[in-house]
């Protein structure tokens, strides 16, 4: 089979809807020549049916990022979904695609620790606890860990607590790109522009925060396509960035680098 992902093990999290970024990387993924396999969080049902409509059937596993039970088995809960697997199973990739804030995160000088906290250990804290969960996995074979994240150099309208989540979840990309790069393990993250999805509605004051995309993405960005983004993120995840890692990848229609 050819494609930049022939032969490869992925692991994506973070796929809820068709308009997921994370969905887009699974598709990509499998167009590519991987084998997928899909965490889900909730109504795995719901996330089932959505996988349904992948190109290749996937098995969905279940994967609360803020429950120990659930990482710790989580290396031996991907090697029983996958027909054939045994003891010498490992992945090539991970995706991490997880992040959520309580209405409280959204309000910066009212927000309280209780959800502050929140948002930062499934934002920023489970992109280490994940990584580590499938440690036994990567570590056979190398490989990439590719996360999501929103520019958090910058102060952005009505984004507060999570855009400090985004910016705890940047740091710690680089501190695991720093401490796996001998185990043959890079980590990159791509900052995405804004998207339409399920996590954006949540978000009290999206359309404004959107809007700036409209006049300052000098090559344009479409609210509604999450295709470029996963397009970098199966990238990263691809032989072709075979020395990239703690790095940030800028996919925005070039939002971050534009001045006043």
């Amino acid at each position: 089979m050819s494609g930049v992902l022939a032969g490869k093990r992925i692991l994506v999290t973070g796929v809820v809807t068709e308009a997921s970024i994370a969905f887009h990387v699974a598709r990509l993924a499998q167009e590519e020549g991987a084998e997928v396999v899909l965490t889900g969080f909730g109504r795995l049902s719901l996330i089932e049916r959505i996988a349904a409509r992948l190109p290749k059937p996937v098995p969905v596993i279940e994967l609360d990022v803020t429950d120990q039970a659930h990482l710790d088995t989580l290396a031996d809960r991907i090697r029983e979904s996958v027909d054939g697997a045994d003891e010498h199973y490992g992945l090539d990739g991970v995706v991490h695609s997880i992040a959520y804030g309580p209405q409280g995160a959204f309000s910066f000088l009212d927000g309280d620790w209780a959800d502050v906290s929140t948002a930062v250990q499934v934002s920023a804290y489970s992109l280490k606890s994940l990584t580590t969960a499938c440690l036994p996995l990567l570590e056979r074979r190398g490989g990439s860990v590719v996360g999501l994240t929103f520019d958090a150099t910058v102060a952005w309208p009505h984004y507060d607590w999570m855009g400090v989540a985004k910016a705890a979840l940047e740091s710690t990309s680089r501190y695991l790109a720093r401490d796996l790069g001998g185990r043959g393990i890079r980590c990159n993250l791509v900052a995405a522009g804004p998207l339409r999805s399920m996590a954006a509605k949540s978000i009290p004051g999206f359309g404004e925060l959107a809007e700036v995309w409209q006049h300052r993405a000098p090559i344009g960005w479409d609210l509604v396509d999450p295709d470029p983004a996963a397009r970098g993120v199966v990238a990263l995840l691809s032989d072709f960035f075979p020395r990239t890692t703690g790095e940030i990848v800028h996919v925005d229609g070039g939002v971050h680098m534009m001045g006043a």
